[in-house]
């Protein structure tokens, strides 16, 4: 198959798949088309997170050892006797007719996200006179960022899972979650129509900053842990291997550049750099639990005095933060359940959905005292 029949092909894919939440949007009455269209596409970038990590968990990166399509053509069906060759001299190797439909899935659901957001950018365009130049703007930037996003999941597969470039997928994919979210919440009104508004904004932005940046370092530790499969590398719990100061090697678990299972001499990479990097991460978990649930019972005391959004937001992120724990223990005691390694990662970009919606209720100054939210 010529590379610009495989291109048309993988687009009429993209426009088939796009078309069934837009046919789904236009039927439904209530808010304008373009905005419930910024939050469909919140709604499956996170989707389109947790089939990631489905792909990683089954082993499915290199299902379609080739990119965009599968073996040059645009779906399995096309390759299946490349495949079932593959998968016969390699029966439990990389390339079975399920992980190559699993991974195609996953190229299926990123060009969907990738045409909508496409048409975000056309119906931003058409509303220039109405909304000004910020709304086309702002989805100008989520073109380009899913460009790159893109960019690394083909390196993914031509890189053969470096866990770096994985690691860097998944973190510029919470950061298209968190960009997206930011887009949606905004209220983009006409012109002739706005409304200036006056709201108490009490939380402390300094203190969703630093969630932030903590949230931010455990994930990139968690995906660390992932990418190069050191989940169980300790074990037991609490303890690694059974000591509460295991041995470790810095300097080989976290050098950044080198082959997935490797260290950077070309070498085996040793059990003790596994289970650095998985103790690690467990380690600044309680780093980030303290900062987040700070944030999280601060708003929650906030929300319930003065803003009941900020509120329910607040408790949603205090509940995800018990779900990480639990989840977290459960991949070591259970010896990583798919289950719950989902819903680790799920819970991650949900963290990551929360923070950015409780901007909306923060502020550099002191919190806003309630007799002076009741005043307003």
């Amino acid at each position: 198959m010529s590379s610009l029949l495989l291109l048309a092909e993988l687009a009429a894919i993209a426009i088939v798949f796009a078309g069934l939440p837009l046919a789904y949007l236009w039927t439904r009455p209530g808010y304008n088309f373009f905005q419930k269209l910024n939050w469909v596409l919140v709604f499956m970038t996170f989707d389109l997170i947790v089939f990631g990590a489905f792909t990683r968990l089954t082993d499915s990166g290199l299902g379609c050892p080739d990119w965009p399509g599968c073996y040059g053509t645009s779906n399995p069906w096309h390759a299946i006797g490349e495949i079932q060759l593959a998968e016969a001299n390699m029966p439990t190797g990389p390339v079975t007719v399920i992980k190559a439909w699993i991974e195609m899935i996953h190229r299926y659901l990123a060009m969907t996200v990738g045409a909508l957001i496409l048409i975000q950018v056309g119906l931003a365009f058409g509303k220039l006179k109405s909304l000004g130049m910020k709304p086309f703007l702002g989805s100008l930037g989520l073109l380009v960022l899913v460009c790159v996003q893109g960019a690394f999941g083909a390196w993914t597969v031509t890189l053969k899972l470096q866990p770096i470039i994985v690691t860097i997928h998944l973190m510029l994919a919470l950061v298209l979650l968190a960009c997206l979210t930011a887009y949606a919440q905004q209220e983009w009104e006409e012109k002739s129509s706005s409304v200036l508004r006056f709201e108490p904004k009490p939380l402390s932005a300094k203190l969703l900053i630093l969630a932030a940046m903590t949230l931010c370092m455990q994930i990139f530790l968690g995906a660390w842990v992932s990418t190069n499969y050191a989940v169980l590398a300790c074990p037991d719990f609490p303890t690694c291997m059974g000591a509460l100061l295991p041995e470790t090697d810095w300097q080989e678990g976290f050098t950044l550049w080198r082959a997935l299972g490797l260290n950077a001499q070309g070498e085996s990479i040793s059990p003790v750099a596994l289970q650095t990097i998985h103790w690690a991460h467990r380690v600044f978990a309680v780093v980030a639990i303290a900062a987040l649930g700070l944030l999280g019972v601060s708003a929650l005391q906030l929300g319930n005095t003065a803003l009941s959004g900020m509120g329910k937001i607040a408790k949603l992120l205090l509940g995800l933060l018990i779900l990480q724990a639990l989840t977290g223990i459960s991949n070591v005691v259970f010896q990583w359940p798919l289950l719950a390694a989902l819903m680790h990662t799920g819970g991650s970009a949900a963290l990551v959905f929360c923070l950015v919606r409780l901007t909306q209720w923060c502020s550099w100054s002191a919190p806003v005292h309630i007799k002076m939210v009741k005043s307003l």
